[in-house]
């Protein structure tokens, strides 16, 4: 009889039963990858009109170019000309990391309102099936949502699934800036909700970690940013259990960082997939970045916190209704995303989710992970509350400051 009893095979079986329980999740989940998603890319023939084009006899700089070579680019402009540029080219000055941001408001604001004219027009096509149709009716309501006055988009694409960003408080001036990372099913029509469910969305994260931060500092000078400006997995699929999209994802978020104003601290507060993307953009984090919180996490694509590379704290909660505790904590050829953020080996400092329902309840008013979380976000870090008496979530923290 072949003996079990080599710490070695133990742990390969132990590895081959955790992904038969994966690919087990994908066949009762569906197969809902990015494949999907719509073709159609205006912001492409944005850009590649704006790379012929020229201003003042110059020729337009590269759209990807580096944030702080854009930025010399527009401070070179006559206020007229940023204007100009916002008006003809929205969907690329919109998404430029590196244009004012008041400027980026402005162009993105122009963009939504062609978007809903396109899509009012689309409504009426007698060529639309009926799922069509009612797709076209529900992309219209969220370009007039976010069309609502004093909503600041910082970033819009309509391209797709879509991809967004809004910007609560003021950017420009704030001392203390807070980036809502969201996971699986983040898209525009996905990117905020009503009634019940309306904190479960991105925009609603956000609002509601924004109030819980000018609860616990009303004098904060503090913005929210809620990040839903990158391609996320399209149900619990395969690009779920992977980690390209987080990959990509995270370059994305590292040039937004990077191109922030002032000299703002960053907290990054990452949920579900988010986490992964969190994760893996870890190690080219912006020194401005002070703390990473993680919520519903399946991993961070690191063995512990040490790992991760960033001189960033690691805060991490789970509630104990949440359905990812009993994802396999593994990975193996790239499926799933690694150890388990809140196993005390992991390294992260291990705070309450008390109050918090399940998966999507984080950012409920009222519950202790929204309350910690607004507390690492001005960092008020004496207010956190640990996730049990006998631990030590503050250690090495003073008056807001590393030590």
């Amino acid at each position: 009889m072949t003996s079990f009893d080599s710490s070695p095979t133990i742990t390969a079986w132990r590895a081959l039963l955790a992904v038969a329980v994966v690919f087990m999740m994908l066949a009762t989940t569906g197969w809902t990858a990015v494949r999907h998603q719509h073709t159609a890319a205006p912001r492409e023939k944005a850009l590649a009109a704006w790379a012929r084009d020229r201003i003042g006899g110059h020729a337009l700089p590269d759209a990807d170019a580096p944030a702080y070579r854009l930025a010399h680019f527009f401070a070179t402009l006559t206020a007229r000309q940023q204007v100009t540029l916002a008006d003809t080219y929205p969907l690329v000055v919109g998404n430029m990391n590196g244009a004012p941001v008041s400027l980026r408001y402005r162009a993105n604001r122009h963009a939504l309102e062609q978007a809903e004219s396109e899509e009012r027009q689309r409504t009426q096509d007698s060529r639309l099936t009926r799922d069509g149709r009612h797709q076209a009716l529900l992309r219209l309501e969220r370009f007039r949502s976010l069309l609502a006055k004093d909503r600041q988009i910082l970033a819009f694409d309509p391209s797709g699934r879509g991809r967004a960003a809004e910007v609560l408080g003021d950017l420009d001036r704030a001392e203390r800036v807070s980036v809502v990372v969201p996971g699986v099913d983040t898209n525009l029509l996905t990117l905020e909700r009503t009634g019940r469910k309306e904190n479960a969305a991105p925009v609603g994260m956000a609002r509601s970690l924004y109030d819980a931060e000018l609860t616990a500092r009303p004098r904060a000078r503090t913005a929210v940013i809620a990040w839903a400006d990158y391609t996320a997995p399209a149900g619990l699929g395969m690009d779920a259990a992977l980690g390209g999209l987080a990959a990509s994802g995270a370059v994305r978020l590292n040039a937004l960082l990077t191109a922030l104003p002032g000299t703002s601290t960053v907290s990054l507060f990452c949920h579900s997939y988010g986490s992964v993307l969190c994760g893996l953009a870890a190690r080219r984090l912006p020194d401005r970045v002070s703390d990473i919180a993680v919520a519903g996490s399946p991993g961070m694509r690191a063995d512990n916190a040490a790992g991760l590379d960033t001189r960033a704290r690691v805060w991490a909660m789970r509630d104990t209704g949440d359905w990812i505790e009993d994802v396999p904590n593994l990975e193996v050829g790239g499926l799933g995303h690694g150890a388990d953020p809140v196993d005390p080996e992991f390294g992260a400092r291990l705070v309450s989710a008390s109050g918090a329902i399940g998966h999507s309840g984080y950012f409920e008013p009222g519950t202790e992970s929204l309350s910690n979380f607004a507390a690492i976000g001005v960092g008020a870090y004496g207010s956190v509350s640990c996730a049990s008496a006998g631990q030590a979530c503050r250690s090495e923290i003073s008056g807001g400051l590393r030590v």
